[in-house]
């Protein structure tokens, strides 16, 4: 993989969805992010799942030139953060938490929510949960960054109902052509990532190969989300080039344009130049 990553080091990649506050990486960050600055991986988004987390982000983007974050509450963490017999009152302070995070200066979207049903949780919760960033999301017209595992009818309906000017991203796509553009026409980018290094990912190989690259954007999910090959090890954002590589093969293009095209999709949606951020 290191050999990959040294071929594309001239490139510029933006990892849309890569964890790196978790403890995973807590012996090695500082000095990851200095190789993967120097290998072309320059900008990174943090999905927030709880809002524990959102201090521990901001102080870590301020570090760290080119690290941004989005506040949000996963649908994974809702127990200990939201319960059923307290929802109302406690979603009345996840909104006004997460207004108090859009004023942080490296907060710059909403997410990462949204629906689960592969877990064993309330699924009407989820929905309120979903529908509490969507609110902040439609109010602030920020770009939000969703979840989405074996729910994609209920999501889409969701999304109907709060029809977003700016957008987001379909975090890891794994789904058909057919779903997936009917998220981009909505104003979501598709999110994707080591699911296409899997050959048995036929559906969701085909779907990248035929949407426009104006629709996608890439990301690692590290630590989680390891490429095909390395199941078991710790993912990591220097593994950017590689699905850069991987989506370049699939769609008979170049790195360089993979590169190039999703970079200028993620920097569009989430409007990095507009706020000068490091």
């Amino acid at each position: 993989m290191n050999s990959t990553v040294s071929a594309h080091s001239e490139l510029e990649f933006f990892d849309t969805h890569c964890h790196f506050d978790f403890g995973d990486f807590d012996k090695d960050r500082e000095t990851l992010w200095e190789t993967c600055r120097t290998q072309g991986i320059r900008q990174m988004l943090i999905p927030g799942v709880q809002p524990d987390q959102w201090p521990r982000m901001q102080l870590l983007c301020a570090n760290n030139p080119g690290i941004y974050y989005a506040a949000g509450l996963h649908p994974c963490w809702l127990e200990g953060n939201i319960e059923s017999h307290r929802r109302n009152t406690q979603l009345s302070v996840l909104s006004e938490a997460l207004r108090d995070q859009l004023d942080e200066q490296y907060c710059i979207a909403i997410g990462e929510c949204g629906l689960d049903q592969y877990i064993n949780g309330d699924a009407d919760l989820q929905e309120a949960v979903l529908g509490c960033h969507l609110e902040i999301a439609q109010e602030f017209d920020k770009p939000i960054i969703l979840h989405c595992r074996r729910a994609h009818n209920q999501m889409l309906r969701c999304l109907k109902a709060f029809p977003l000017k700016n957008g987001g991203i379909l975090h890891a796509y794994s789904g058909s052509l057919e779903q997936a553009e009917q998220y981009w026409k909505m104003g979501f980018y598709l999110g994707i990532g080591g699911t296409i290094t899997y050959d048995r990912a036929n559906k969701t190989r085909s779907a990248v190969k035929k949407l426009p690259l104006e629709a996608l954007v890439l990301e690692t999910d590290a630590p989680d989300m390891p490429l095909c090959g390395h199941q078991g090890e710790r993912n990591s954002p220097l593994n950017i080039p590689a699905i850069a590589g991987i989506l370049a093969a699939l769609r008979e293009e170049s790195v360089e344009c993979i590169a190039r095209q999703t970079t200028l999709n993620a920097n569009a949606l989430l409007r990095i130049n507009e706020r000068q951020l490091g």
